[in-house]
């Protein structure tokens, strides 16, 4: 399932955004990035292993 890879997308996305609104450089915005895919990709990989749990016999 793509849950992970998108959670890790969004995740990247969101966070260079909002370090960017912040005034923030360019190493402030990859690293906040980095940090929010991280976070978002685990919480969608817990989404999935949910859903494929919960659909097994």
């Amino acid at each position: 399932m793509l849950i992970p890879i998108f959670g890790l997308l969004l995740g990247a996305i969101f966070g260079g955004l909002r370090a960017k609104l912040r005034g923030g450089s360019a190493l402030d915005i990859l690293q906040w990035a980095a940090v929010y895919a991280l976070i978002l990709g685990t919480i969608a990989l817990f989404i999935m292993i949910g859903i494929d749990r919960s659909y097994r016999p």
